[in-house]
């Protein structure tokens, strides 16, 4: 058995159907209550992974247990620990982790502080580990769905500075093979896009899609600072805007480990769009 934290979202989502797809028995957490749609062997828990004691019954006959922060989780609550040795005392034998590239990239950056606590804590649990490190992700691009709906424009800042996003599926599909194969015991993966591509591109990748004309209005930092700033914490907000305006190199390089896993390529841009296309119409 195993268990999914954040099931609901991005990657989650896409990892609990490819994991039944397989045949595996899992236990779907999240703290909303479960979706409508059942998929065989698998199990709806609504727990809160930051809450060591409300995941207990989702541990119980897990052998593996894939673990993503979200939302709060990224900069405040209990210790590592607790999910950790919670996770240990009901026999679970490996733990994958989503961290992110810029626990490596800035060692020191306050915004991660909480992903680095968390990677330390899972190297020391003596359990079989993988950790992920992704970039930056296609589906932030939803943040601008509802402009695009409605004035066919695009808003963002840095417009001309490229990232190789990576596409959450492609997440979901590495930690698919992580949590059922051996071989990737003590392995850290970064997990990136085939090349960069700057928003200006995004834009022009959603355009062709829609088969209408999407325009591209570059904002300042300042005016990103004070959207995103209405729903992160400040340091999140700088840390963000630094990686997005100013990346450092390894920030721009695609990294092979998504290839090396899943024996294909990484999913480019225009394909995470196409699948995604109705956010946008």
């Amino acid at each position: 058995m195993i268990t999914v934290t954040g099931a609901t979202g991005n990657i989650g989502r896409t990892l609990v159907e490819l994991l039944a797809e397989t045949g595996e028995e899992v236990v779907a957490v999240s703290r909303r209550p479960q979706p409508a749609h059942r998929l065989a062997g698998v199990r709806w828990v609504q727990a809160d992974a930051g809450d060591a004691e409300s995941m207990r019954p989702a541990l119980t006959g897990a052998r593996a247990l894939f673990l993503l922060l979200g939302g709060e989780l990224n900069s405040r609550g209990e210790s590592p620990r607790a999910l950790l040795d919670a996770a240990a005392e009901a026999g679970v034998e490996r733990v994958v982790l989503v961290s992110s590239q810029v626990s490596a990239t800035r060692p020191e950056a306050p915004s991660h502080a909480r992903l680095r606590e968390f990677e330390a804590a899972v190297r020391a649990s003596g359990r079989d580990f993988t950790i992920l490190r992704p970039g930056g992700f296609a589906s932030n691009a939803f943040a601008w769905a509802e402009t695009v709906r409605t004035k066919r424009t695009v808003f963002a800042p840095f417009g001309d500075v490229a990232l190789p996003v990576v596409d959450p599926a492609d997440i979901a599909a590495v930690a698919a093979a992580v949590l059922r194969e051996d071989g990737h015991q003590g392995r850290t993966y970064e997990l990136t896009g085939p090349e960069p591509i700057s928003p200006r591109r995004q834009a022009a990748a959603i355009s062709a899609a829609l088969g209408e004309e999407v325009a591209f209005v570059e904002l300042s930092r300042e005016d990103a600072h004070a959207h995103l700033a209405q729903f992160m914490p400040e340091e999140v907000v700088t840390g963000t805007l630094d990686v997005l305006g100013v990346p450092l190199p390894a920030e721009q390089k695609v990294s092979p480990d998504v290839a090396a896993v899943l024996h294909r390529p990484p999913a480019p841009f225009s394909e995470w769009v196409a699948r995604n296309l109705p956010a946008f119409h």
